[in-house]
């Protein structure tokens, strides 16, 4: 299977900086607890010196939303929604404990991360504009379709006359219900993506550090790689 960003995407944002991490061996039964409350600490005390909106991280993905012709303060990236969620909750809900591990860990860098079941994905997975032919589905089981022009993570469909799956929405804002993590995930695909200043540095010790803990918690073997405009893809 295949993840890359389209080279029309690379073109409009040269700085983006992003990371990868495939891992197997993934299962609901495990208590990360304690890796949650040690990455929630980092948030708090980061968000004490000020709100998540003067983030630069927040900012860089704020710029990037304008310029798609979105409004920021309504569509928001997923790192900047559980921040601004943990600033008024102290907390965050619990849905799967890999999840629940990319969410402390999207806190603490302020980087919005997302993870696939790659069992729902079709062939490879790419970061691409949408043509408003794909089809997304919701957490609440109705089919949407992105608007042309829109940055979607599609994959590919399975015949000519098919549509392809939109897997996230607005780039960072929203993920499909499609290839949620679940119970019975076993493989996932995770993305984090930044383009403030010191994107490079900080996605390479995020990626180092989701892939430590996932070691510790799960029997994986997590493979990570930085992409980059000269070297866009990655093959799991």
């Amino acid at each position: 299977m295949l993840f890359r960003h389209s080279d029309a995407l690379w073109a409009d944002y040269p700085n983006l900086v992003p990371g990868v991490l495939h891992a197997g061996g993934i299962s609901a039964n495990v208590d990360v607890a304690p890796q949650v409350a040690r990455f929630n600490a980092i948030a708090q005390a980061r968000l004490a010196a000020g709100p998540e909106s003067e983030f630069p991280e927040v900012q860089a993905w704020r710029r990037v939303f304008s310029s798609m012709g979105l409004k920021p303060t309504q569509y928001r990236c997923a790192s900047e929604s559980l921040l601004r969620r943990f600033r008024k909750e102290n907390a965050l809900p619990s849905l799967h404990p890999l999840v629940d591990l990319c969410n402390a860990v999207s806190l603490a860098f302020a980087i919005p991360i997302a993870a696939f079941d790659v069992a729902k994905v079709r062939q490879q997975l790419e970061v691409r504009y949408a043509t408003g032919a794909e089809n997304y589905l919701t957490f609440g089981g109705e089919t949407e379709h992105p608007e042309p022009g829109e940055v979607i993570f599609a994959d590919a469909a399975e015949a000519a006359e098919a549509a392809p799956n939109a897997h996230a929405r607005r780039w960072t804002n929203r993920q499909s219900g499609l290839s949620a993590v679940s119970a019975g995930t076993r493989a996932v695909l995770i993305v984090a993506e930044a383009l403030h200043a010191s994107a490079a540095e900080d996605v390479a010790r995020l990626l180092n550090t989701l892939a430590q803990e996932l070691a510790a918690a799960w029997p994986a073997e997590p493979r990570i790689q930085l992409l980059s405009r000269a070297s866009p893809r990655f093959e799991f």
